[in-house]
């Protein structure tokens, strides 16, 4: 596996953090351009932690680190969900040192270790000239780290909360959007038929796209989102409010998984972290959904409405992309190979008001992308403004003020 070579050089791909479809278009599409380019792909299993696992020594077995791809193999897996080289959320700057492997434990032996050193050499074992790291915020973050160590780094942007900066769309977000909607009016059915608040969780830490663009759409009446610290009651009496006016009497609200009470911080579901420092979110829903039963008298003539919780999660982020979901990894992945055939390098590929384009891969790193509240939230209804769409990008709420 050493130091192979062909003709033009060797293309590294990796997917990193959680599943999303659309990676395995993105692979497909970087795969089958670069092999008719003369480039030889390798996958990188299960995202940063495959090349910081592999190991140099002789005759040692990487079959679970490194996949040779070929086209049959990308052909396969092109049309479905997933990524079929596996993830993971590790972060080789910060191994805590029970996850230091094996073959690397004598040299790092601090509590905290940072491996990026033995990560570079792989990549030079393995004759890696470019790697192509897909991910979000988190995993193009290390990204940005090896890039400033020497390697050369062209970026695809990925996660259905569509908030690494420098782009108007990242992929698995439209599918997302999709699944929200269709499976917010499936509820639907259960919350009429019981005349219940319906309360939905979807994913978004910081960001609230996930939530305001389903509500936008039509899907739900009310959302609360992380960029503003909503008040139970208001959203109580609003909620109250969408029932009695519904002759089927009941109302939706779409949670993210990051929202906040006034007063309060973000609800997680233990105290581990991730090796971003992430803790675990989950039960803002479910906290949300007790408040709203236990309010809900005070804006109903003295009588309780009682509440369908159901938490998204996983139902949004698997199973086959949509057709948005389909494209853009496509162009994305051409895009990336455009650029490494140009020797550019240091870059991630964005869709930019409506086109496809290329940012200096640090903005990743350099900003946040958040929801304009101002410009988008109405905070006295708690749902999405509808004005000024002339001129706006496809999915309105983006990064149109973003600086770079």
């Amino acid at each position: 596996m050493a130091n192979v070579r062909k003709k033009k050089g060797v293309i590294g791909i990796l997917t990193g953090g959680g599943d999303v479809p659309g990676l395995n278009p993105a692979i497909r599409a970087i795969t089958i351009r670069a092999i008719r380019e003369g480039y030889q792909v390798m996958g990188l299993r299960r995202g940063w932690a495959g090349i910081m696992e592999y190991n140099r020594e002789k005759d040692s077995n990487n079959a679970d680190n490194v996949q040779i791809l070929t086209e049959e193999v990308v052909n396969k897996a092109g049309r479905t969900g997933g990524t079929f080289l596996h993830s993971s959320r590790t972060r080789p700057s910060t191994v805590p040192k029970a996850n230091v492997p094996l073959h690397y434990q004598e040299k790092y032996n601090k509590e905290i270790n940072d491996l990026t050193p033995e990560v570079i050499k792989n990549l030079g074992h393995l004759g890696v000239d470019y790697l192509i790291p897909i991910g979000g915020d988190d995993t193009l973050s290390y990204a940005v780290r090896l890039y400033q160590e020497g390697v050369k780094i062209v970026a695809i942007p990925k996660t259905m909360d569509n908030d690494v900066p420098g782009t108007d769309y990242c992929i698995g977000f439209s599918t997302c959007v999709t699944r929200t909607i269709m499976m917010t009016n499936s509820l639907r059915t259960s919350a009429g038929s019981h005349e219940r608040f319906l309360v939905l969780e979807v994913f978004g830490r910081y960001a609230g796209f996930t939530a305001m663009l389903p509500t936008m759409a039509g899907a739900a009446d009310r959302c609360v989102i992380p960029e503003y610290k909503f008040d139970i009651d208001q959203l109580t009496e609003l909620l109250a409010a969408d029932r009695f006016k519904n002759s089927s009497r009941y109302s939706v609200v779409l949670v993210s998984e990051g929202a906040m009470f006034r007063g309060g911080e973000m609800v997680f579901k233990d105290e581990t972290t991730d090796a971003f420092g992430h803790k675990k979110l989950g039960g803002i829903g479910d906290l949300v959904s007790e408040e709203l039963l236990k309010r809900s008298p005070k804006f109903n003539s003295g009588k309780p409405i009682h509440v369908i919780n159901q938490k998204l999660g996983y139902l949004v982020r698997c199973g086959d992309p949509d057709a948005i979901d389909s494209i853009v990894p496509m162009a994305y992945g051409n895009l990336a190979l455009d650029l490494i055939l140009k020797g550019i390098h240091g870059r991630l590929v964005v869709l930019k008001n409506g086109r496809y384009d290329n940012m200096p891969v640090e903005v990743v790193t350099s900003t946040n992308k958040l929801i304009n509240v101002k410009e988008h939230y109405n905070t006295e209804r708690l749902r999405p403004y509808y004005k000024s769409f002339e001129m706006k990008p496809l999915f309105l709420m983006t990064s149109e003020h973003d600086r770079y």
